[in-house]
């Protein structure tokens, strides 16, 4: 069963990345957004945490990281997706947890 994890909230205001990440196995992808979108930069700890996730497939809500000034900050290996992209995601996997 592959399981898309949404994170809505910054890892530097909330344990909810970190959560995320302890249940994200083999297959899973993380989406990040809203404020998610900062695990996503370059050259702070969740970035080095999403590096070193093995097995898993990193995205970003495209929209949500422009909103923010943050598109030239992205860390390597982390997919841009678009609303249509987001919707893709959920319907390519078999459920979607959401980790508020």
């Amino acid at each position: 069963m592959t399981l898309l994890h949404t994170v809505n909230k910054s890892p530097f205001e909330s344990m909810s990345f970190d959560t995320c990440l302890g249940y994200a196995k083999d297959g899973s992808t993380v989406l990040l957004i809203e404020d998610g979108v900062y695990a996503a930069t370059t050259g702070n700890s969740a970035a080095d945490k999403i590096k070193n996730a093995s097995g898993v497939t990193f995205a970003v809500l495209g929209p949500d990281l422009q909103a923010r000034g943050l598109e030239n900050k992205l860390a390597d290996g982390i997919k841009v997706v678009d609303y249509e992209g987001f919707v893709n995601l959920v319907a390519e996997h078999d459920s979607v947890q959401s980790w508020l």
